[in-house]
């Protein structure tokens, strides 16, 4: 009779004694927690949370930008209703108790706890959670919420010189998500540096049919005449909150024609004014354009109008 096998009775004991869910956890652990080069130094990958972000890896998240007024939020259901399309269209699960009230709760806390609800600057992000590269391995989503004051509290007409160019580099496709605010804005980034590179105030995005679509920061409007144009929709421009609002208010102005068409670079030099809108700043003219100086009195007007609009709730 041979010796008994020691190291593989002691391996087939050592085996009996750990559960299928601890070996599981073990594995799932080992997965949770691994070093990453952060800027040189390795770190543990849960001291930084930006190691499985979605939204930083993959721009997989969508965002509003957001002005609080007096404790209101403006425009509120118009916010609510983009944020929650552009889930819908990037295929994120809503969650149920994500209500206009829950997300107007969320929002004065948040200007609330930075001391900003008089007047401030609110961006809440919307992101995918989990693991996985390009397919997700849920569509379940996480926010992030933060605010800042701003100076002013109505909308401010800006007097100063404003210079804008075609920003040429890279194009606009015209399709649904170029409506939408996703956390991919390497276009806008570039564009921004191309402008400050150039003592440039802003600049003009251009679709693929080298159409003008809107500013870096923002919807554009042209003045013609009595007509107030400005591109739709379809062509790949934001879907903006405050390009519904002056359309509203233009729509109500007895000798003006309000029309969303298409504009080439070509109209522009036609233009009797131009200005740029966004919840932020309200409206913004544009003084100048290459060789071509620009009036700024209906913009001037429209402003008004708008201040009224937002003081009588």
């Amino acid at each position: 009779m041979g010796k008994p096998n020691l190291r593989s009775e002691t391996c087939h004991r050592f085996r009996l004694k750990i559960p299928l869910f601890s070996l599981i956890f073990a594995l799932n652990l080992f997965r949770a927690f691994f070093m990453i080069n952060f800027n040189g130094t390795f770190v543990p990958s849960n001291d930084n949370q930006l190691a499985d972000n979605r939204a930083f890896l993959f721009g997989d998240g969508v965002f509003e930008t957001i002005k609080v007024l007096d404790h209101k939020i403006l425009f509120l259901e118009d916010h609510y209703f983009r944020l929650m399309s552009a889930m819908r269209i990037v295929r994120m699960e809503i969650p149920m108790d994500f209500t206009m009230e829950y997300f107007e709760e969320q929002l004065l806390s948040t200007a609330k706890a930075n001391e900003c609800s008089q007047s401030g600057r609110i961006r809440i992000t919307v992101y995918r959670n989990g693991n996985g590269y390009y397919l997700p391995e849920t569509n379940s989503v996480s926010f992030l919420i933060h605010a800042k004051a701003l100076g002013n509290t109505a909308y401010i007409f800006d007097k100063l010189a404003y210079e804008v160019d075609l920003y040429k580099d890279f194009y606009v496709t015209k399709q649904l998500l170029s409506s939408v605010k996703t956390t991919n804005k390497i276009i806008n980034i570039t564009g921004s540096i191309f402008a400050n590179e150039n003592g440039l105030q802003n600049c003009l995005l251009l679709n693929d049919s080298k159409n003008v679509i809107e500013a870096l920061q923002g919807n554009v409007f042209m003045l013609v005449g009595k007509k107030l144009i400005t591109p739709p929709v379809s062509d790949g421009c934001l879907n903006g909150v405050m390009r519904k609002q002056i359309l509203s208010l233009a729509k109500k102005m007895e000798d003006i024609e309000v029309l969303e068409e298409s504009i080439s670079p070509f109209d522009l030099q036609k233009a009797d004014e131009l200005f740029i809108t966004n919840v932020i700043k309200g409206v913004q003219p544009i003084t100048k354009y290459r060789k071509k100086d620009f009036e700024t009195n209906f913009a001037e007007s429209l402003l008004v109008r708008l201040n009224a609009q937002i003081r009588l709730g």
